[in-house]
């Protein structure tokens, strides 16, 4: 299932990763072990955020994409199922309303 993934970045560690030189090194090492599909870093709610497309096959994939975050960057992070338009288009909405007006 893709899943869209805001992983939210407090200011520490991050900073001293900035202030080390380290922080892209970091980054680039979580990035090839998640490999997302998209990546996007943005400041959301006063944060530094990533914005990653994610696949999963199994929702035991999950721990091995969060951990990195949380560990290496003490990331707060939410994931939410994401669909594309032949997806919404599979789920049958013109049914679904007539079942539920």
């Amino acid at each position: 299932m893709r899943m869209l993934l805001n992983a939210f970045f407090p200011l520490e560690p991050f900073s001293t990763l900035v202030r080390e030189g380290t922080a892209g090194k970091v980054i680039n090492e979580i990035m090839e072990a998640i490999k997302p599909e998209a990546a996007y870093f943005v400041e959301q709610q006063g944060s530094r955020c990533a914005v990653l497309v994610v696949n999963l096959k199994d929702p035991s994939q999950l721990p091995a994409i969060a951990e990195p975050l949380f560990l290496k960057l003490n990331a707060r992070c939410e994931f939410h199922p994401a669909m594309l338009p032949e997806d919404l288009a599979k789920a049958d909405l013109e049914n679904l309303g007539r079942r539920w007006r």
